[in-house]
C-alpha cells in the first residue's frame, strides 16, 4: 500500500499516511522527504504557510487552500457569510482608537464581544453586560468584533469533511455559563439534530469551500444562524458517539472522499 502524504500530524496515527512532520524552511526535509513532497497527488494537512506555497505550485491539498486561509479568522468568515448571504448574528468589526465611542451607536446590552483572531475553544468570547464589562472588553481587542447576543443554553456542532456531513451533536452550556464550549464545561447531547440545521451546516461549507469544518450554528425564536467555523475543532463530540475518528480518516482516505 502507497501511503498519503501529510505535514501536520492530525493523521499520524492512520496506517494509510506517512506524516513527514513541518518543517520551517522546505530545505530541511531530507531529500527523499522532499521527494515524496514533490511526486505527492495531494498533501494531507501542510499548515496555513505550505497551503499557499502548495496553491502557488498548483498541488492539491487537503484541507483546500480555502479552509485554511479563514483558520481562526472570525472577521474574514463574517465577511464571507454576508457575501454568500448565510444566515449569522449581526456582527460588526470596530478598528482604531474611536471604537469604544462607536460600539454604542450600534449595540445595546448585553451583546458578545470576541478576539477575532488566533482564538478557540470559547477563549477570548466575552458577554458584555455593562460599561465594565466594556471597558474591559476595549483594553483587550483591537479591532473589536461585536456580535448580538443570542441568548440560548446550547448550539449545534456539525463537523463536515470532503464532501459531507460526518458528526452532529449538541452542545449544552454549563449552569451561569453563557458558552457552550465544551472546553469550559459544556457538555455533549446526541439528541437528533434538525434537519435545517445540517442542510445549513452543508450548504455554508460548500458555499465557502471549506472541506475540513466544524461549524457551530444557534437556533434561537425559531431560526438557524451559523455563529461560526472551526478548523481546529475537537474530537470529544466523537468520542461521545463511539465513532473511531482515526478510522474514519482513514476510510474516507481510502475511498478517495478526501
Amino acid at each position: 500500500m502507497t501511503k498519503k502524504i501529510a505535514l501536520e500530524s492530525r493523521l499520524k496515527d492512520c496506517k494509510n499516511v506517512m506524516t513527514l512532520g513541518v518543517r520551517t524552511n522546505f530545505s530541511d526535509y531530507s531529500p527523499h522527504e522532499a521527494d515524496l513532497i514533490r511526486r505527492a497527488e495531494k498533501i494531507y494537512y501542510p499548515t496555513p504557510f505550505y497551503a499557499d506555497i502548495f496553491d502557488a505550485a498548483g498541488k492539491k491539498i487537503f484541507p483546500t487552500y480555502h479552509t485554511y486561509k479563514c483558520v481562526q479568522d472570525k472577521i474574514k468568515q463574517t465577511a464571507l457569510f454576508n457575501l454568500l448571504e448565510i444566515p449569522h448574528p449581526r456582527t460588526r468589526v470596530f478598528y482604531g482608537n474611536r471604537r469604544k465611542k462607536s460600539i454604542p451607536d450600534y449595540f445595546d446590552f448585553p451583546f458578545v464581544g470576541k478576539i477575532p483572531r488566533g482564538s478557540a475553544m470559547g477563549r477570548g468570547v466575552y458577554l458584555i453586560k455593562d460599561e465594565a464589562d466594556f471597558s474591559v472588553y476595549c483594553e483587550l481587542a483591537t479591532p473589536a468584533y461585536i456580535q448580538e447576543y443570542l441568548p440560548t443554553d446550547r448550539d449545534i456542532r456539525v463537523v463536515v469533511i470532503g464532501n459531507k456531513i460526518v458528526h452532529s451533536y449538541w452542545r449544552i452550556a454549563p449552569p451561569g455559563e453563557f458558552r457552550s464550549n465544551l472546553a469550559v464545561g459544556g457538555t455533549v447531547s446526541l439528541e437528533p439534530v434538525p434537519q435545517e440545521a445540517l442542510d445549513l451546516a452543508l450548504h455554508t461549507a460548500r458555499q465557502c469551500q471549506w472541506d475540513d469544518v466544524g461549524i457551530d450554528i444557534s437556533r434561537y425564536e425559531g431560526r438557524f444562524y451559523v455563529l461560526e467555523a472551526n478548523m481546529k475543532y475537537g474530537k470529544e463530540g466523537f468520542k461521545a458517539a463511539g465513532i473511531n475518528y482515526i478510522q474514519l480518516m482513514e476510510t474516507l482516505i481510502e475511498n478517495g472522499e478526501i
